[in-house]
C-alpha cells in the first residue's frame, strides 16, 4: 500500500495518537467494557475492500459486537477542527477525527 492518507489513518486507527475519537450517545450508553472492547476491534480492523474502501483510504469499517452492528469512520478536519482539511495526507495540516457509531445511529 503506498497510499499515504491510508498509512496515516491506520497509524491513527492502531495508536489513537494524532487526532480525536468521538463516540456516539449510543454508543457511550454502552458499558465501559463493551466501548472498550469496540475500540479493539477499530484498532484491529482489516477488512478492507474495493466495497467499503473504495479510495483506499482505509477511513471506514463495519464490525458486530454484544449483537450489534458498529460502525466506525475517520474525517479530516484543519488543525482547528473548523473546516476540512486541505491536504488530508500532510499530518501538520490535519486532524483526524474518529467517529464511532451504531449502525442503527447513521
Amino acid at each position: 500500500m503506498t497510499n499515504r492518507i491510508a498509512l496515516l489513518n491506520d497509524d491513527f486507527r492502531r495508536n489513537f495518537r494524532g487526532g480525536k475519537i468521538m463516540m456516539t450517545p449510543g454508543v457511550d450508553a454502552l458499558p465501559d467494557r463493551v466501548k472498550a472492547e469496540a475500540l479493539v476491534q477499530v484498532a484491529n480492523f482489516s477488512e478492507f475492500s474495493e466495497d467499503n474502501d473504495p479510495h483506499d483510504e482505509h477511513d471506514f469499517g463495519s464490525f458486530n459486537l454484544v449483537g450489534r452492528r458498529f460502525l466506525w469512520k475517520i474525517d479530516y478536519y484543519d488543525k482547528e477542527c473548523e473546516f476540512g482539511s486541505e491536504d488530508p495526507a500532510d499530518p501538520e495540516k490535519t486532524t483526524r477525527v474518529l467517529t464511532l457509531m451504531l449502525a442503527i445511529e447513521y
